[in-house]
Formats: structure tokens, C-alpha cells, sequence
């Protein structure tokens, strides 16, 4: 008997897969039936069900054959009584079993024209069939036939297996756009390719012919893994340029890892059970040559940036000037780089914390952008402050970025990059504030004397001050805000340092309120010039005010309370500013003093502030 050339659909372009499934096939010119189910009162012989491939109505015959022949005896008696009819049985299982192994082998064809879908599932039901039927003859304490067990699942399984090597072995021809890849680039995307569109395949037609007990997907999906494994375990041993190392790496955790969890697939298979598609001690080595690579690439860019600042402030180039405000692209450039590096070394090698490595070094790059800052302040030029005013905003922008994206940082290195930055931007404020204190020496040398309790020492203060603010603009709004914020706390050290040098007494309660007065109202004035100038430093005028209520009170009890409400808010109060304090009261009892003493040192035992504002440590006392 001859069959025809079996050939399993493949939907057309354009056609879904349950399309493909429910349409009609063709076989040799002629519409097949699309099941095992004839009209009604047609019944085929076996021959007639091989030829319409009716392949699983085929295995009924043949096994109720068998049923019949050796149900009640042993193969011997059978084949003594009817030889010829038992040598004939073995003779149509051998053709059934050709023509089921012919419609899997080509299960994944691409042909559009062809068996069906419906013939692979009559095929895979003969197959189960078969298998029940050898486990039947398990059970069954008599001789089985000769062609039992037949294994016809484990042969299934077994030509599953090599389809997939042989297609993997031999994908598609590559299509133009990679034509210019490197050879091993061809073979791993054209691989990639071909295990894509097989397993789409799978899911949306062949799925369709299997039981759902033989999770067929995972089955195929497992193939595809362990196959498409060691081909690129093949290649990994072998030593890789840098960029097909940084190919690989993509395959294995990002390309390959994409295609089992697109949607389709993902609601099919498994992808949890199949790990990686290298062992660690293969991923290890490439891993390490790609962070290598970037580390090296980030410093050689980097220090390029550096170098080209350095190059300008040696050239005596002025800092480009934005909306009246010196710029430098130092931070951008660098920040740009790193998160685009750090961004795409995650998904290379689909570790967050892997990524961050390529960081590692950073604060080494910190340290010198504050080389370079110090060597700008050191030669103190002309242009030395719109420099400084420019890295201000550097400084702030890198300080942003490892703080609103710690991401992208191993965390030991970000922290040493935010403590080189603060000791630069406090490095910078002195050096654009010193001069403007210089200059105001004379005012603050008035603070805390009889002329300053004339209140005209403070008003000569103030208008210095506003006189000054003209030098220090020129950095972005928010670097200038934070630049007044500590001119804003300096003055306010100072005042509070002049305050206790203790050089005006304070005799009696008359002169003690005044004094209360004259500080709650520069604390007032103070706030709300600063303020104007952009400080947000609400608290330090509650410093202030806070200490001028110890001055007008008299009752010892009220001023021991008030002295531990300062102390709790602000515990690097020490009794030495507290005795300072006090003696400007000069009617105030050293017995008293002492009291007021012991009353801190018992509350700041017991204070604990998370967080604390630094104030009083900033404000020697004798």
C-alpha cells in the first residue's frame, strides 16, 4: 500500500494558528476529513482509515485485533492457531507506526499546503492509545505479543528530541539586517529566531493536538532550552572579543529570558524550571570581562571630562553662563553616562546589584573633581568664584542623583561619594563667604555690647549685609538658596558667639528685658532679610528667641524650664553656653547657675533626637 507525503499545516501569512487549526487540508489534491468521525453508518476498513489518516481510529482497530487474538491465550497458541493472521496484525502496526512517526516528524513544518492539525492529533491519540495498551499488557500476568511493549511515547519523545537538535542545528538563512553581525552573532540570533518561532508554533497550533496531561509546551520549551544551553555553553568556553562577550551576555539575560515571558509563551510554559542557559562557572568569567570593559570605559570617560575643565581653567576660560548663572557640564556628562552604562549593564546581566559595580570606583573620580576644585580655590584668580559658583551646581546635581537614584550605586561607594561632595560644598561656601565675613568684622565686633543694646550696632549689620549679597549671586536659585542658608547660620553663629563673650551686663530686670526684646527682634529682622535672600533656616531664629526668653526670665524654676525645652531641641547645648548665658544676668546667683546646670545635664541624659541640627558645637565659649 502507498501513502502520500504527510505534510502538517503551517498557518499562511496573515492566519492565525486556530485559523490554520479549523480550516480544511488537502491531501494529494483531495479535502480530507477534518477528524477521526465518518457520517453516519460509514464504517472504514483499516486500510481506508491509513489512507484518509485516521490514524487513532486505525489503532482501535488494531488493538481490538489484538484483543481478540492473544486476549485469552499466550503468543505461542497464537501464533499456532493463527499465524497468518498475527503476522499480519505485526505487518499493520508496522505501517500505522511509519505513518504516525512521518506526521510527528513533521509536526514543525513550514509547508501551507498538507495534513492538517487534525491529522497530528489523530496521531498523537494513537500514540496514547498505544501507550495505555502497553500498560495494560503490564498488568496481565500472560506472554504479550512481540511488538509489546511498543514504546511508542518514548520513541515520540525521542524524535522530538532530535527534530529539535536538527533544527536547531540548521536555522534559517540569516535575513539581510544581519548580515553585518560577526559570525557568532549570525548563529546565536538566527538560533534565537528559530527557537522564537517554534515555540510560538507549539503554543498556538501543536499545543492544540496534545492532551492537556502531556504539557506538551513545557516538553517542547524544555528541549529547546537544554539544546539552545549547550550550544552557547559551546561557545562561551571559547575566549570572546568584548563585544560578543557583551552578545552573549544580552542572549542569556535579556533576549532569551524576553522571549519565554512575552505573553504568548508565558502563559504556556514554565519558564522558572529552566534556569539559566549557562552554569555559573561559565556566566562568572564573561560577567567579569564585560564589568571590566565598562569600568574601564567610565574612567577613560570621565577623566576625559575632567580633563577638558581642567583644560578650560587653565586656558582662562570663563564657565558658560545660563540665565545669569555660571554652569559647568561636568556633572551632566558624567551622570548621563553612568546611568546609561549602569541601566544597560542590568539588563546584560539581569542584576541589579551586578550593575553597580561598574560604579565601583567613583568616589576615585569624586576626589579628583575635588582636586580640581581645590586647585581653582588655591590659586584664588580672577575667575576662581564663577568657577566655584559653577561647581556648586555640579556638586548639587551629583548629590541629587545619589540620593533620588541609589540604584544605580554600590552603597559603600555612595556613601564616600556624598561625604567628598558635602566636604566640598562646605569647602566652596567658605570660600565665597570668608571675604564677605572679613568685611563684616567691624559690625559683628559691635554684637553683644552697650552699643549694640543701643540697637544702632545691629542696623549697620543688616545694611552691610544686603550690601554684600551682590558678589555671591551667580550660582543656579537653588545653590544660591543653600549658599544663603549658611550665610544665614554663620551670622547667626557669630551673633550668638558675640552674645556670650559676655561683655554687656545685664544688672536687673529692666536692662534683662530690654536685652530680650533687642534679640527676639533681631532674630526677627535677621529671619526676614535672609528669608528675602532666599534662606528657608526657620529655626534658627527659634535658636535665638529661645535664648532671649532665658534672659528675661527671673524665677528660677521658669528658667529651668526653659533651658531644657532649649536643650531638647538643640542637645549640643552644653553648660558652658548655659553659664555663659547666665551670666550676662548678673543679679543671677552662681548657687543658681549651678542648679540651671545640673537641670541640662540631667535633661540631655535623657534626650534623644534623631537627627539632630549641629548649632551650639559651632559656637565656642571660653
Amino acid at each position: 500500500m502507498r501513502f502520500p507525503k504527510l505534510k502538517i499545516l503551517r498557518s499562511p501569512r496573515g492566519q492565525s494558528p486556530t485559523e490554520a487549526n479549523n480550516s480544511a487540508t488537502v491531501v494529494d489534491g483531495a479535502q480530507s476529513v477534518s477528524s477521526d468521525e465518518e457520517p453516519e453508518n460509514v464504517i472504514l476498513t483499516f486500510e481506508e482509515s491509513l489512507e484518509r489518516l485516521h490514524l487513532s481510529q486505525a489503532s482501535q482497530m488494531l488493538i481490538q485485533r489484538e484483543e481478540r487474538l492473544f486476549g485469552e491465550i499466550t503468543e505461542a497458541e497464537a501464533l499456532k492457531q493463527h499465524k497468518e493472521d498475527v503476522d499480519k496484525l505485526a505487518a499493520d502496526y508496522r505501517k500505522l507506526k511509519d505513518i504516525v512517526e512521518s506526521v510527528i516528524d513533521q509536526s514543525m513544518s513550514v509547508s501551507i499546503d498538507g495534513v492538517g492539525p487534525d491529522t497530528l492529533t489523530s496521531a498523537v491519540k494513537a500514540i496514547y492509545q498505544e501507550e495505555e495498551q502497553d500498560q495494560r499488557w503490564r498488568q496481565r500476568d500472560q506472554t504479550p505479543p512481540a511488538w509489546r511493549p511498543c514504546r511508542w511515547k518514548a520513541d515520540h519523545d525521542s524524535k522530538l528530541s532530535k527534530m529539535v537538535k536538527d533544527r536547531l542545528d540548521a536555522p534559517s538563512t540569516p535575513p539581510a539586517e544581519l548580515i553585518d553581525q560577526s559570525s557568532l552573532q549570525q548563529e546565536i540570533n538566527l538560533i534565537g529566531r528559530q527557537l522564537k518561532d517554534d515555540l510560538l508554533w507549539v503554543v498556538g497550533v501543536v499545543r492544540t493536538c496534545y492532551p492537556p496531561q502531556a504539557h506538551i509546551c513545557n516538553f517542547y520549551a524544555r528541549l529547546y532550552h537544554q539544546f539552545f544551553s549547550s550550544r552557547i555553553n559551546k561557545i562561551a568556553n571559547f575566549g570572546l572579543v568584548d563585544k560578543d562577550c557583551t552578545f552573549l551576555l544580552r542572549w542569556v539575560n535579556e533576549y532569551y529570558p524576553g522571549i519565554l515571558q512575552s505573553p504568548d509563551l508565558a502563559r504556556e510554559i514554565d519558564t522558572e524550571a529552566f534556569g539559566k542557559l549557562l552554569p555559573k562557572e561559565l556566566l562568572e568569567p564573561l560577567e567579569e570581562q564585560y564589568l571590566s570593559k565598562q569600568q574601564s570605559e567610565l574612567k577613560t570617560y570621565i577623566g576625559r571630562v575632567l580633563d577638558e575643565a581642567a583644560q578650560k581653567w587653565n586656558n582662562g576660560e570663563e564657565p558658560k553662563r545660563e540665565d545669569g548663572c555660571y554652569t559647568s557640564p561636568v556633572a551632566y556628562d558624567i551622570i548621563q553616562l553612568i546611568n546609561g552604562m549602569v541601566t544597560a549593564a542590568e539588563k546584560v546581566l539581569g542584576d541589579l546589584t551586578k550593575a553597580q559595580s561598574v560604579t565601583r570606583e567613583l568616589s576615585v573620580f569624586i576626589e579628583r573633581f575635588r582636586s580640581f576644585q581645590d586647585n581653582i580655590i588655591r590659586q584664588n584668580r580672577e575667575d576662581s568664584k564663577a568657577y566655584i559658583k559653577a561647581n556648586l551646581g555640579c556638586i548639587k546635581q551629583f548629590r541629587e542623583v545619589l540620593e533620588t537614584k541609589s540604584s544605580l550605586f554600590l552603597e559603600d561607594e555612595r556613601v564616600k561619594c556624598l561625604s567628598v561632595l558635602d566636604e566640598m560644598k562646605q569647602s566652596a561656601h567658605m570660600y565665597l563667604l570668608n571675604p564677605v565675613h572679613d568685611s563684616l568684622k567691624q559690625n559683628y565686633r559691635k554684637l553683644g555690647t552697650n552699643d549694640w543694646l543701643n540697637k544702632s550696632a545691629f542696623d549697620k549689620l543688616l545694611v552691610s549685609i544686603e550690601t554684600q549679597i551682590h558678589d555671591l549671586q551667580g550660582s543656579t536659585e537653588s545653590c544660591h538658596q543653600e549658599l544663603m542658608c549658611q550665610f544665614h547660620e554663620d551670622v547667626t553663629v557669630e551673633y550668638m558667639r558675640r552674645l556670650l563673650k559676655g561683655e554687656v551686663k545685664l544688672k536687673d530686670r529692666e536692662r534683662q528685658d530690654q536685652a530680650y526684646m533687642l534679640v527676639k527682634s533681631n532674630a526677627e529682622r535677621l529671619h526676614s532679610l535672609f528669608s528675602r535672600m532666599g534662606s528657608k533656616e526657620v529655626w534658627l531664629k527659634e535658636i535665638l528667641t529661645k535664648m532671649a526668653e532665658v534672659l528675661k526670665l527671673q524665677d528660677l524654676p521658669a528658667i529651668q524650664m526653659q533651658v531644657v525645652s532649649l536643650g531638647s531641641a538643640f542637645p549640643d547645648l552644653s553648660e558652658k553656653h548655659i553659664s555663659a548665658l547666665l551670666k550676662l544676668k548678673t543679679n543671677f546667683s552662681k548657687a543658681d547657675r549651678k542648679t540651671v546646670k545640673e537641670t541640662l545635664k540631667d535633661a540631655l541624659r535623657e534626650t534623644t533626637v534623631e537627627n539632630p541640627r549641629p548649632f551650639f558645637s559651632k559656637v565656642p565659649v571660653k
